[in-house]
């Protein structure tokens, strides 16, 4: 028996030391070749490039650490948002989604699918089924994707049409509520400001040709095609409640001063 327990023991070190060592091989392989690559900052992101310390821990961290709701991001959209008290300011939007549920994705969005792309962005997508549940008053923030889905306009890089198309038709009665953090269309280099709501597009001519074409060519994606490749789709009607820029009035955040609660 003691003889047993040392035997396990002395495996169980063996097996840490090779994980150890497995685990400082590739931090110094990845960091090595961070380093070879010139990996940093975007120009368009204030501050210093990472520090070979720096790259050293999150490599480090890319190695040893877990990242569950990271993983389980595995739908990739493209698409574009406007602000919601301005339409004259689009931006297009690349999601990476989580379905939770049958009725809600959630979503963080990027302005680019680049390794230094800048966290812009998140998005919550639920059925017309809990939409319609929701207080008037919570309606307003949301806007709906029947035109998005079945227009083309929003895309999944990368997947064949016959599946895409499936994705876009669960996605065409669903509705979204979007908060951007970074208004990188004003060129801020930083998160500045409070969350600002967003909107999607609901008809053709609302959002300029070239944006989608620049777009387009950059993705390798066609919105005709796409359109043509969704013509079965039915197109749904819009839920009461829902984009509520249309009428010409919009919620939209402000920031003010409260006094502090509970303050010890």
């Amino acid at each position: 028996m003691a003889m047993n327990r040392l035997k396990n023991a002395g495996r169980r070190r063996l097996n840490t030391s090779l994980l150890a060592g497995a685990a400082s091989a590739a931090v110094a392989c990845l960091c090595g070749r961070a380093h070879a690559q010139g990996h940093g900052p975007s120009p368009q992101v204030a501050g210093e490039r990472p520090s070979h310390r720096s790259q050293l821990l999150s490599e480090g961290a890319a190695v040893l650490q877990t990242k569950a709701p990271l993983n389980a991001m595995n739908l990739y959209l493209n698409g574009f948002h406007f602000y919601a008290d301005d339409m004259g300011r689009p931006v297009e939007a690349y999601h990476f989604c989580t379905h939770l549920t049958e009725d809600m994705h959630q979503c963080t969005i990027f302005d680019s699918n680049e390794p230094d792309a800048r966290l812009i962005g998140v998005e919550y997508i639920i059925s017309e089924r809990l939409f319609n549940g929701l207080p008037d008053d919570e309606k307003k923030l949301w806007h709906s994707h029947h035109y998005e889905t079945t227009s083309g306009l929003l895309v999944m890089p990368g997947i064949p049409d016959k599946i895409e198309t499936t994705a876009m038709q669960m996605l065409a009665t669903t509705y979204g509520k979007t908060w951007h953090m970074w208004q990188v269309d004003r060129g801020d280099t930083l998160p500045l400001g409070i969350p600002q709501l967003m909107m999607g597009f609901t008809r053709d001519g609302q959002l300029d040709p070239n944006a989608i074409a620049a777009r387009d060519k950059k993705l390798g994606v066609s919105m005709q095609e796409k359109r043509q490749a969704r013509a079965e789709i039915p197109v749904p009607q819009p839920a009461a409640g829902a984009n509520t820029w249309e009428s010409g009035q919009t919620p939209q955040m402000t920031l003010h001063t409260v006094p502090v609660k509970n303050r010890t």
